[in-house]
């Protein structure tokens, strides 16, 4: 397991806060999140205001629309830093098919909260496969991309540079059940290659091998995913 601890003079950036349930329900009708879902903004707001309860947890709470009614593929697009708009990087065309985890429930509703949420930056530099186990040891549970863009589109300030996340609870099945290497992750593109130079310091949906470290990537999890 590699040493995470950072050195004394380091201190690690705050995590924004999260708006409260309400604005957070006026923010996915504002980018037509509902309407990608099939989901009516007066229910999405009833939701919210159901689930406000929930709001004094620690990390504060996500509203989440259920990625089988919005694919990461439909909300990456609503992204934006600088005024520019997020991208799936183009060897991820299959975005969609990243699935959750065999071990994780989800709620069976189109919309749900999760609570506790955590960039995961005392896991930087280490790897997916090492940081899952560790995550889920804590009690916790590791964030899905749709919930990673979720969070991002709900607080655009939670991609800092030198300080994103990657997304581990969802992960590709191939053929024959073994999953695939890749695992997705937020970041802030650097507009380079194929990105393009126009993309620079737009939000990207990427991915980074399961074996692999990297020093500005954390781990995104939360502590309950729950309907109220």
């Amino acid at each position: 397991m590699p040493d995470t601890t950072p050195a004394p003079a380091t201190v690690l950036p705050a995590v924004p806060a999260l708006p409260a349930l309400r604005a957070q329900a006026e923010r996915l009708i504002e980018l037509g999140v509902h309407a990608i879902a099939g989901l009516p903004a007066a229910g999405v707001r009833a939701f919210a205001a159901r689930a406000g309860a929930a709001e004094d947890a620690d990390g504060g709470v996500l509203l989440a629309v259920h990625p089988d009614r919005a694919p990461a593929s439909a909300l990456a697009p609503l992204l934006r830093r600088d005024g520019k708009p997020g991208f799936v990087v183009g060897d991820m065309s299959d975005v969609d098919l990243f699935t959750p985890l065999d071990t994780l429930a989800l709620p069976h509703a189109p919309l749900y909260v999760l609570t506790g949420l955590d960039r995961g930056d005392r896991m930087a530099n280490w790897s997916p496969d090492e940081a899952l186990p560790a995550v889920t040891a804590e009690g916790r549970t590791p964030l899905l991309l749709a919930e990673g863009i979720h969070w991002v589109l709900q607080q655009p300030a939670v991609l800092q540079r030198n300080h994103c996340f990657m997304t581990i609870g969802s992960r590709l099945r191939k053929a024959g059940g073994a999953l695939d290497a890749r695992t997705p992750a937020l970041w802030i593109s650097n507009g380079t290659g194929r990105d393009g130079r126009e993309r620079r310091n737009a939000p990207k949906v990427g991915w980074c091998w399961a074996g692999n470290r990297h020093t500005w990537l954390g781990f995104g999890s939360a502590t309950d995913r729950r309907t109220a």
